[in-house]
């Protein structure tokens, strides 16, 4: 028996992929969920087979969700929205189904799933061009002691590289996040985040001042009191920004 985890936020759409599997006996749905947060909960529990997952959905995404994922599980994605569909299949996914489909639709979307599964080639760990913002975002989803927690990205102070993670300094406290300082330096607004050293990224509304340190060298002195190095390359960068 497969088990499945259905996450969608309409009970009409839960409700057609429910009939929709009848013929399916070997698939048996485990759970459904209303959001992402439900949906993270279940697939830590039961470790799914397979995953129906919709995109657009209250508190965090579909896409958000399977970013939180360390090994994220075979998903059919089952959306409204045709603009997500490079996105989703740059997370590997098995298939995408804009809604309203059909039954030979939904068919077709298990057929492929059943052939990649008896041919071992399921998605894994999901590669790093999903990860590569498409557009600018108004926040950061991170896990925080085994709960989700969503970072406006106007509360950002900084980010600090820390090896394989991203440091993230908000106003409520730091989070860590396994990215690069190259994914975040592309996802912030170049208006008001400066990359002013290889290992930090500050927030233009938190700098005060600039004091000059070592030979080429400078820091940046945050609203907290806080001092970040600036590289020479990062200092002309900043006062650029700053109109300096």
């Amino acid at each position: 028996m497969i088990q499945a985890v259905l996450i969608d936020d309409e009970p009409l759409s839960r409700e057609i992929i429910r009939e929709y599997l009848r013929p399916y006996g070997e698939i048996e749905i485990v759970e459904e969920c209303n959001d992402g947060f439900e949906g993270m909960k279940a697939i830590s529990q039961w470790n799914p087979g397979l995953v129906f997952l919709d995109i657009q959905m209250p508190k965090i995404s579909g896409l958000e969700l399977l970013e939180l994922i360390d090994e994220p599980p075979p998903v059919i994605f089952t959306t409204a929205f045709d603009e997500y569909a490079i996105k989703a299949f740059e997370a590997n996914a098995i298939d995408y189904l804009l809604k309203p489909f059909s039954r030979e639709r939904f068919d077709k979307a298990i057929d492929k799933w059943m052939l990649r599964k008896s041919s071992g080639t399921l998605p894994g760990k999901l590669p790093e061009s999903f990860y590569a913002p498409a557009a600018r975002q108004n926040r950061v989803v991170v896990k925080s002691e085994g709960r989700i927690k969503i970072i406006p990205v106007q509360s950002i102070h900084y980010l600090e590289a820390s090896g394989d993670y991203v440091k993230i300094r908000a106003g409520d406290g730091s989070f860590m996040k396994n990215r690069t300082m190259q994914f975040f330096e592309e996802l912030l607004d170049s208006q008001h985040f400066i990359r002013i050293h290889r290992s930090y990224i500050v927030n233009l509304n938190q700098v005060t001042r600039i004091d000059p340190y070592e030979k080429d060298t400078h820091l940046a002195v945050l609203t907290s009191g806080i001092q970040l190095p600036v590289s020479k390359s990062g200092y002309a960068r900043l006062k650029e920004a700053l109109g300096l």
